[in-house]
């Protein structure tokens, strides 16, 4: 990631943030966990099978030098031995390779999981800059790597000096040693010493991994206009949705409105609220509120419904109760059936009355 200013940005990744860092290919990755890895699965698996290995290796090299005269030199067979070489060179040495290429793959994948991205394959013209390549070598990414390297080469080689110098001593003693007693004596320092080195990198592996998961996350810090502009492209301008929330309103009050004409009754409270009755026994089991309303709009009820000849009865505690309790378009419940019963039957005496 380039460097730039973090002093604006203050505020943690969004989740999306994050998604599209991963898509970019950019996650949390040390080196050095693999290179650890690497090296001490590789010291575990030489102890363990090093002298196995060094016998068949041994035993390969003898068969070699005893047929080297004894077939003609054809380009044919030259290559036949050579492949044969080859094979039995890697079967020998098939459980170290194995062992070292699957902690190579599992200590990325530990570290990041699975991560399939197309960015960094594609051509960036801007790194071919010049001065792009001087202020990548000379930022906060590239002098904290150099730092580390030297730290990292201190260290280490402070511990290989320290295990070396315990030595010293036996070395001198190994000109009056036997061929085997003085590779054998080797091979155990040099694994000791690997061990040791192994264990102080493990270490410095596990700061790095801390150290590149700091990075990695102050990079991804955002300031709160991008976390603003963020909101705005995955949930819409909060203007934009509360004009169209408010368009929605207008729209389903027309809607509403529209259907005043063909309510029985309204029933007002008198003034603040305003519900619109319907019934048919034929198509309905009970009443049904076709539309209601608070101040405003229940005044423009009540004036469509006089305008279409519909009676408007005041009763206070039954517009309370179904402005409350009955959504639109829902029938009215149970417990309010005699009470809008009365109403609807006042209602049908006054039209007869007027017929």
């Amino acid at each position: 990631m380039a460097d730039e200013s973090y002093q604006d940005k203050t505020e943690e990744a969004t989740p999306r943030r994050r998604e599209e860092a991963k898509k970019k290919g950019q996650v949390v990755k040390s080196r050095e966990i693999p290179s650890v890895g690497v090296l001490m699965v590789g010291i575990t698996v030489l102890f363990f099978l090093g002298a196995s290995i060094f016998q068949q290796l041994s035993t390969l090299m003898v068969q070699l030098f005893q047929e080297i005269g004894t077939s003609a030199l054809h380009p044919s067979k030259i290559q036949d031995f050579n492949r044969l070489l080859i094979q039995r060179f890697l079967f020998i040495l098939s459980p170290v390779l194995i062992a070292l290429c699957a902690v190579s793959i599992a200590s990325h994948l530990a570290q990041s999981g699975i991560v399939f991205s197309t960015e960094m394959l594609r051509p960036n013209w801007s790194k071919i800059s010049p001065l792009t390549g001087i202020r990548r070598v000379f930022s906060r990414q590239s002098l904290a790597e150099l730092f580390k390297s030297l730290f990292k080469i201190l260290i280490v080689g402070g511990v290989a000096y320290i295990a070396v110098k315990k030595e010293i001593p036996h070395i001198f003693l190994l000109v009056d040693e036997e061929t085997g007693s003085i590779l054998n004596y080797i091979g155990t320092t040099s694994v000791t010493l690997l061990l040791k080195v192994g264990l102080v990198l493990m270490v410095l592996a596990g700061l790095d991994y801390l150290f590149q998961r700091w990075s990695f996350e102050k990079n991804l810090r955002m300031s709160k206009q991008e976390i603003k502009e963020e909101f705005k492209t995955t949930e819409g301008d909060p203007l934009i949705k509360s004009r169209i929330r408010s368009i929605q309103r207008q729209l389903a009050r027309r809607r509403m409105m529209a259907e005043v004409p063909k309510a029985d009754v309204i029933v007002t409270n008198p003034t603040h609220l305003a519900i619109a009755l319907c019934y048919r026994s034929k198509e309905m089991e009970a009443p049904r509120v076709i539309a209601k309303g608070a101040g405003f709009i229940a005044e423009r009820i009540v004036e469509i419904a006089r305008k279409h000849d519909i009676p408007v009865i005041e009763h206070r505690p039954l517009a309370q109760a179904l402005y409350k309790a009955v959504e639109l378009g829902q029938m009215i419940p149970s417990t309010l059936y005699q009470v809008v019963a009365d109403v609807l039957a006042y209602v049908y005496r006054i039209k007869k009355k007027v017929l």
